[in-house]
């Protein structure tokens, strides 16, 4: 199981789709937090997820106040 490390929910669709964004920057010339001789993005990406190197923000529980009417 791969989890992110402050993850409370400890999710393995948001450990993917983190690691998917993250392997998507390294592709586009983005440089590894680790050093790494792996030529593979999406293992690089999955490491550096699971180290909790890779900030990220769910915007699911970031919702923002909405206005109440009275």
């Amino acid at each position: 199981m791969h989890v992110i490390p402050d993850d409370p929910d400890l999710s393995n669709y948001r450990f993917i789709i983190v690691a998917a964004k993250r392997a998507r920057q390294l592709q586009n010339g983005s440089r590894s937090f680790l050093p790494t001789t792996m030529k593979k993005p999406t293992i690089t990406a999955m490491e550096e997820v699971r180290r909790g190197l890779v900030k990220y923000t769910d915007l699911t529980r970031v919702a923002p106040e909405l206005p109440v009417e009275e």
